[in-house]
């Protein structure tokens, strides 16, 4: 039995010579079907999203202190601490970065995530986000009493559930509901 794609060879086929690399994988001579394979660790690439630049919108302000961003606009206020791998750097024109301080595979998670939280953070506080809803059912309708919407939805009871503040919730033709914040 070969040992599966990213295993060790050493425990099994201890005394197998080491036969070299190819394409950027190490593989040693096994006297079995296939050769045994093992994954070479790759280096850590650049976030394709993290290294995306982002645009401050003109009516957003932004407080950087350390690793804490505090990001106030017309729609509210909103808050993030960045991990120690992470740094923020903000450039003229409006232009905000987020970077790694190291080369590791969390920091190249992290790099992605973050840019990513930062950029709806500026979406958040300017423009705010909207979600359309469609109930699809025969007989499935909602409806918005004083600070609840109501969801006929099959069941026994009508489905009451308070609409947070932050939020604003319309619904239109009874089976669309839109929610905005």
């Amino acid at each position: 039995m070969a040992a599966p794609v990213g295993a060790s060879v050493q425990s099994r086929y201890l005394r197998c010579p080491f036969l070299g690399e190819v394409n950027g994988l190490r593989v040693s001579g096994v006297s079995t079907p296939r050769a045994a394979v093992v994954r070479k660790i790759v280096e850590c690439k650049e976030s394709r999203i993290g290294k995306q630049p982002i645009a401050v919108p003109s009516n957003v302000t932004l407080t950087i202190d350390g690793q804490d961003l505090k990001v106030k606009g017309p729609l509210g206020e909103l808050a993030l601490t960045y991990p120690g791998e992470i740094k923020l750097d903000k450039e003229d024109g409006g232009i905000l970065k987020v970077r790694k301080t190291v080369e590791t595979r969390r920091a190249n998670q992290m790099h992605g995530l973050f840019r990513t939280l930062t950029n709806n953070m500026m979406v958040g506080v300017s423009k705010g986000f909207e979600k359309r809803l469609q109930l699809v059912g025969t007989g499935y309708r909602a409806a918005v009493e004083g600070k609840d919407i109501v969801l006929n939805l099959g069941f026994s009871h009508p489905v009451r559930m308070e609409i947070p503040k932050s939020l604003q919730v319309k619904v239109e033709e009874n089976t669309r509901i839109i929610v905005s914040g």
